[in-house]
């Protein structure tokens, strides 16, 4: 069983950054992927990055690649994203998950089996 926190969200100007934080509790094993994913009001929640937990590569969406960028502290059990660069779009409340299953890059919800309770980031323009 893994528990996710996420924290660090905020309101923000168009053009500034902000760094989200996910803590885990229990044990995260070196096979899983751990993502970041945001839903905006009225819209499906969407894959923005992931990062394998052993390794430390990463994946992005198309719409933040050079924009965010995700890490991860493997002793202390937290992952971070790293967001520059904000737009008016990219305002949502941002999810942590855990994917348990070693099977590459996964960007579907449904696919990753643990959940932080979100964190709301909004954009002003």
């Amino acid at each position: 069983q893994v528990q996710l926190v996420e924290s660090g969200g905020g309101l923000v100007q168009a053009g500034g950054s902000l760094r989200l934080s996910c803590v885990a509790s229990g044990r995260i094993f070196s096979g899983y992927v751990m993502g970041w994913f945001r839903q905006a009001p009225g819209k499906e929640r969407e894959f923005v990055a992931a990062i394998s937990w052993s390794g430390g590569s990463t994946f992005y969406a198309d719409s933040v690649k050079g924009r965010f960028t995700i890490s991860r502290n493997a002793p202390k059990n937290t992952m971070y994203l790293q967001m520059n660069t904000l737009e008016p779009g990219d305002a949502a409340v941002y999810y942590c998950a855990a994917d348990t299953e070693t099977a590459g890059w996964r960007t579907i919800p449904r696919q990753y089996d643990y959940w932080g309770q979100g964190t709301q980031v909004t954009v002003s323009s």
